[in-house]
């Protein structure tokens, strides 16, 4: 076994102890495909009013830009699927946001997998990724053949389906790498049949800017109301595309603590979120994801819903 395969499996193995569902391992290097299609996405303005996504385009497409002298994209995938779900006929969030905040989740994680590697392998330079910095995350998961992605924009993996958090490791470290897998999409379209605000313009684009997530969470502003009637009760985040996925049959329940929702989440009706306070908010949400939105974002959303 040569130096590279056995940092690999010692990488991979602890991953797996830490909780994480699969590791694939990309070389490194600039993202010639997906550069064209950020491009005509970025020009066609379907990242709405999101301005960030305009922001670093080099270090987007490119990890040696970020890492200086990185070699490997170590890409991970969390379970965040739940056992239980909120109750029929209420308002729904979506179900990544049940727990408490993946970004410190999984940053914790990965800290503990950068420190194995410097205790087991040496002195390795890298840096930690999590959803939170111009990193394709979706390219390089797919890239290390974690699954594809699929016709509504979001990694699927035959096994599991697509109910996962991505991360990265970035590192100047040179390992094995993995090969990418077949799309297994075929001539499918439920995703872009069942899309509430037609946001899947075409199988594998998503115009941002119609997304229920995107008026949900990212926009600040008003939701116009050409769009009223068409969130199906979504108030926070959207998983219609996800849940009409066949390959969603074969999500199981995850393992971690952390992402169990607080019991007074799930039980919630209409009339009980039409009513909720600041305070029954801060208990609710206490470490959620879902204060991204803050109080008023979520009040705004239901009055919309209304």
């Amino acid at each position: 076994m040569t130096a590279h395969q056995k940092n690999t499996e010692l990488i991979k193995t602890e991953a797996k102890r830490l909780g994480f569902l699969s590791c694939g391992i990309s070389k490194a290097e600039f993202l010639e495909e997906e550069a064209p299609r950020l491009e005509k996405w970025l020009n066609n303005n379907m990242n709405g009013e999101m301005q960030y996504m305009e922001n670093h385009f080099d270090k987007r497409l490119d990890p040696t830009k970020l890492v200086e002298g990185s070699k490997s994209v170590v890409s991970l995938l969390l379970n965040y699927y739940p056992e239980e779900k909120q109750v029929d006929g209420t308002y729904k969030i979506s179900k990544y946001a049940y727990g408490q905040d993946y970004h410190h989740v999984i940053k914790t994680k990965l800290r503990q997998l950068q420190e194995f590697i410097s205790e087991e392998i040496g002195a390795v330079d890298g840096r930690a990724f999590v959803d939170s910095a111009p990193v394709l995350d979706k390219a390089w998961a797919a890239k290390s053949g974690l699954g594809w992605i699929g016709k509504h924009s979001n990694l699927i993996t035959q096994k599991v389906g697509s109910f996962y958090f991505i991360a990265e490791l970035i590192l100047d470290l040179e390992l094995e790498y993995d090969a990418p897998v077949t799309d297994h999409c075929g001539s499918c379209t439920a995703c872009l049949d069942a899309c509430p605000t037609q946001a899947i313009v075409a199988p594998y684009v998503v115009d941002g800017s119609k997304c229920i997530s995107y008026f949900t969470i990212e926009l600040k502003n008003e939701i116009p109301s050409g769009f009223q009637g068409k969130f199906d009760d979504w108030m926070f985040g959207c998983d219609v595309c996800q849940d009409v996925c066949p390959w969603n049959r074969f999500s199981k329940p995850h393992s971690e603590p952390l992402f169990q929702p607080n019991p007074e989440l799930l039980s919630m009706t209409k009339k009980d979120w039409e009513e909720i306070t600041e305070d029954v908010f801060r208990k609710v949400f206490q470490k959620s994801p879902v204060k991204r939105t803050k109080f008023s974002g979520l009040e705004r959303n239901i009055k919309f819903l209304k």
